[in-house]
């Protein structure tokens, strides 16, 4: 099932890195270029889409 490209916070867990934006579940006919995010390297583990704005948190980052 594809979802719309309008939820701007995605809570993601290790199962769904490699990060990318899109998603995979995202249609593809509104959405930008595929980006690799990451997120690993971030202090806080959470990271902006340049693209789209959409906020990604890493959750489970024991």
């Amino acid at each position: 099932m594809q979802h719309e490209n309008t939820q701007k916070y995605i809570e993601i867990t290790k199962k769904d890195l490699p990060l990318r934006c899109p998603q995979p579940d995202m249609v593809s006919w509104n959405s930008h270029p595929r980006v690799f995010l990451e997120i690993e390297k971030e202090q806080n583990h959470e990271i902006i889409c340049p693209y789209c704005s959409t906020m990604y948190v890493l959750k489970d980052n024991s």
